[in-house]
């Protein structure tokens, strides 16, 4: 008994799984973007090729190990006139040689420390790609919300319009309104029918692209958070490190906290490094050789030496190469001053984008109060002419702008509400904080 009612229930449990909407809240949609966006997939490869970069760094560091070996025929065998044997008739000799090179520069040894640094530039550009990431699922789950939002109030409006369709035709049958007033009922409702498919679609559109943003198969609801409906949130305390909330203190922590900038960073120190590398191709080389060999000959040779055991130093001085050095020294300096100009460049984009986003979040968070309150009145003016028409004490004009100036105002509060949220989070990403405020994800 206890077995079929354990297969009912799991019988019952997967036919819901199967059958029914799967529904995401913001943060499972973040981990499943992280686990399967391929945008995020090739950056984090960049940290595989970092640190393969690193091992071929770490290579020319390490002597140089190998066998060589080699066997020779000879036609004949020869002799001196004194009747010694000069050469055999075979020989074959194997060996094993031990070499390592380095430049008096070190340069290999700044190579080695420009490839670790090369990883920690690969993971603060793979943070950047992340975070810019979260940011797209971010504002197109919070499109998703607005557009659903926007098809709830197209429906509500249909059904109002219904209603007063439906007393239009009643007050005419008694001849206390004419037949204008129906048909004017009827053509704002058949309007309102039309805006209602075109929201249904715009949903469908901004629901599939959020799928393929994430990488959502089959179909999926989102579960809504909580929305502000009016500008309760101090603006003050709204991002952490900042408070109050100022411009400045936007930007310095925007300049502190982006992983831009610190990846910038690296790659000025990086480019600096190029310089020395190309610079320490004008000092010599020495080299270190190590070597065992033997020897055997058919048949053998007086001067045979059977095994044999030898090490040498070489020292390497290039002088004239047609100024190929002087032009590699030349490109790293170049290189050096773009990354410099670059930082700049970045700099001064992050500090407009920065400016950018404080205004827009101090107009959205403004904005939500007033627009809360334009929709109270709107609904509140609404049903009172509704009324006053049931009682023909107003007309249906009067209903119908009624009706339109509440409509507009259900859009702009749900326009401020979800542009609040994505403002935040756009402030939070221009600053370089907003996979912070997720520690789940950023783990």
């Amino acid at each position: 008994m206890i077995r079929y009612i354990l297969f009912l229930v799991i019988t019952l449990f997967s036919v819901n799984i199967a059958y029914g909407e799967v529904e995401y809240t913001l943060e499972e949609l973040l981990r499943l973007a992280l686990v399967r966006s391929e945008r995020l997939k090739i950056s984090a490869e960049d940290i595989n090729i970092a640190a393969a970069g690193k091992k071929k760094a770490e290579a020319a560091l390490l002597p140089q190990l190998s066998a060589i070996g080699g066997y020779t025929r000879y036609g004949t065998s020869k002799t001196s006139e004194t009747g010694s044997l000069i050469q055999p008739e075979e020989a074959l000799n194997y060996g094993i040689r031990l070499e390592q090179s380095i430049s008096l520069s070190g340069k290999e040894i700044t190579a080695f420390n420009t490839a670790k640094e090369g990883i920690e530039k690969s993971k603060l550009d793979f943070y950047a790609v992340k975070e810019g990431y979260m940011l797209l699922v971010s504002q197109s789950y919070y499109d998703v919300l607005k557009a659903k939002k926007i098809l709830d109030i197209s429906k509500a409006n249909v059904e109002r319009l219904t209603k007063h369709r439906d007393a239009a035709l009643m007050r005419l049958k008694v001849g206390e309104v004419t037949k204008t007033a129906l048909l004017r009922a009827e053509a704002e409702l058949s309007g309102a029918q039309s805006e209602l498919v075109r929201n249904s679609n715009l949903l469908k559109l901004k629901k599939s692209v959020l799928a393929r943003i994430v990488g959502i198969e089959g179909e999926f609801d989102l579960k809504e958070e909580v929305v502000p409906e009016r500008s309760g949130l101090d603006l003050d305390t709204a991002i952490e490190g900042c408070r109050p909330l100022t411009l400045d203190c936007l930007k310095e922590m925007a300049y502190s906290e982006r992983a831009e900038l610190k990846s910038l960073t690296l790659q000025k120190k990086i480019a600096s490094e190029a310089v020395r590398i190309a610079k320490g191709a004008f000092w010599p080389n020495i080299s270190v050789e190590g070597m065992y060999q033997r020897k055997f000959e058919t048949p053998e040779t007086m001067s045979i030496i059977r095994d044999n055991i030898y090490g040498g130093m070489r020292l390497n001085f290039l002088f004239f190469e047609g100024g190929l050095r002087e032009a590699q020294v030349r490109e790293a300096e170049v290189r050096k001053r773009q990354v410099e100009l670059q930082y700049e460049d970045v700099k001064k984009t992050i500090g407009i984008e920065v400016e950018g986003a404080y205004l827009d979040f101090v107009t959205q968070g403004n904005m939500l109060k007033s627009l809360k309150d334009q929709y109270t009145f709107a609904r509140e003016n609404y049903n009172a002419t509704a009324r006053q028409f049931e009682y023909g004490l107003a007309n249906s004009i009067d209903v119908m702008d009624a009706n339109t100036l509440l409509v507009t105002a259900e859009r702009h509060l749900a326009d401020a509400q979800y542009n609040f949220l994505s403002s935040l989070l756009l402030i939070r990403r221009t600053t370089g904080t907003l996979l912070k405020t997720i520690p789940q994800i950023n783990n």
